[in-house]
């Protein structure tokens, strides 16, 4: 009883989660490696001018991911030529080494925020560009392979409203 319980709550929260989901993709890595040198650029075009969204950045990651964070790149190029550069840090993992994000056996997917209360205001196609940003302490240059990461992408919701606090 309690399994057949807990596979419908599993279900519901799967399919609130997707009803939220506007837009979303990613690319593959192979070998799940992301070069430095790789740097996805995702076309998006916006759903409208009027309603307000949340984006969010997804990883997946398998367990020769070596680190308990992750710094990322992502630059916006807005329709009219204005670009935002953000320099993001998440966390990855605890302090004794288990993976956070949701996982089954040796693959965890990870959603990351990215932006609140997104409006795509112009019209025309706007460019986010991802790249990771880690290195070894110590050192300056970055990692020429980050191992573990199988793909990463976006994702915008529906801003969900939770009333009046």
């Amino acid at each position: 009883m309690r399994i057949t319980l807990l596979l419908i709550l599993s279900f519901l929260t799967l399919i609130s989660c997707d009803q939220n989901i506007v837009k979303t993709q990613s690319v593959a890595f192979s070998d799940a490696q992301w070069s430095l040198l790789e740097a996805p650029v995702f076309k998006i075009e916006p759903i409208d001018t009027v309603n307000t969204y949340d984006m969010f950045l997804n990883m997946r990651n398998n367990h020769n991911y070596a680190y308990s964070n992750l710094y990322l790149i992502a630059e916006m190029k807005f329709p009219q030529g204005k670009i935002v550069t953000d320099t993001l840090e998440y966390r990855m993992a605890t302090p004794q080494g288990q993976f956070l994000g949701t996982g089954y056996s040796d693959v965890y997917e990870n959603k990351l925020w990215y932006k609140e209360g997104v409006r795509f205001r112009e019209s025309g196609t706007y460019l986010l560009t991802l790249r990771h940003a880690m290195r070894k302490n110590g050192s300056v240059d970055g990692i020429a392979q980050l191992d573990g990461v199988l793909d990463i992408g976006y994702s915008i919701e529906k801003q969900v409203q939770h009333g009046n606090n």
